[in-house]
């Protein structure tokens, strides 16, 4: 069984947790696969890609990128593009996207064995585009930029979202983890409910990844480049942009973490080095 996000996470009242969190997946797939290589054209090479990146780069929360999943799905199956274009309601190609049964079968596959392979050590999470994000990604896709996104499609989306991920409700998940982008809105979190909901109802962790400001209720971590003050609440640090420049790290106060996304082209000796900072 996976352990819980919520258990692992560090507070402020004092109870220790995860250390460092890591986005790795283009700078692992670029390192382990080469230029062009995709570990999604199966389970077990998805499993053989986790391994390795995970063995070698040792974060605590392991993580598989849902969105990656599905990027990899749109460009090996082109004609998927075409019928995400079929109708023009807005919120149509993400819809379309995620009743594809090919990459949730797929989705199921690779969860089971990510989650056999890390043994119940350390926290399983999976990542996810903010409903918003998501919307004008798949839009993208679908040959649509720059379509205007209202609450009422951030709610859909959080509803397509939280159908997909019913496809693994009895696996050992340990928390969900949604990544903003700059166009999020305020009210993006309340239009999310319907996907936090079905997390709630799993027991899963909820992080948030991209929002610098207060805290809120619905979820157990904000991972965000500002410290957050309020409540008995982790907060992970994004320090990306220090880490890979040299510049000095934040120090970690009570209840924090550090988060660093690893820039795709970064070289191995940088990575182990600048990793060896994060864990001094």
């Amino acid at each position: 069984m996976s352990p819980r996000l919520v258990d692992a996470l560090p507070r402020p009242s004092g109870a220790p947790g995860l250390r460092v969190w890591l986005k790795s997946s283009g700078y692992a797939r670029r390192l382990l696969l080469g230029e062009g290589g995709d570990p999604w054209e199966s389970a077990p090479r998805y499993l053989s890609f986790f391994t390795q990146a995970h063995g070698l780069l040792r974060p605590d929360v392991g993580v598989v990128d849902v969105g990656d999943l599905y990027r990899s799905w749109v460009e090996r199956n082109p004609a998927l593009k075409t019928q995400m274009a079929a109708k023009s309601r807005a919120a149509f190609p993400l819809k379309r996207m995620l009743e594809e049964e090919g990459p949730r079968r797929l989705l199921a596959e690779v969860v089971e064995a990510v989650a056999a392979s890390l043994r119940g050590q350390t926290p399983l999470v999976l990542a996810f585009p903010a409903p918003r994000r998501w919307l004008a990604e798949a839009a993208a896709f679908a040959g649509r930029e720059g379509v205007p996104i209202d609450a009422d499609m951030v709610e859909s989306a959080a509803m397509y979202m939280a159908d997909l991920v019913r496809v693994v409700s009895a696996l050992p998940i340990g928390g969900l983890l949604l990544e903003e982008d700059q166009a999020a809105e305020a009210g993006d979190l309340e239009a999310s409910r319907p996907l936090v909901n079905v997390a709630r109802h799993y027991r899963w962790g909820l992080a948030l990844r991209g929002r610098d400001g207060g805290a809120t209720s619905e979820f157990d971590t904000l991972i965000s480049t500002e410290p957050v003050a309020g409540g008995d609440f982790a907060l992970g640090l994004d320090v990306s942009r220090d880490l890979w420049s040299g510049g000095p790290l934040a120090t970690l106060g009570g209840g924090q973490f550090y988060f660093a996304e690893i820039p795709e082209g970064a070289e191995p000796e940088s990575v182990l080095q600048q990793l060896a900072r994060l864990r001094a």
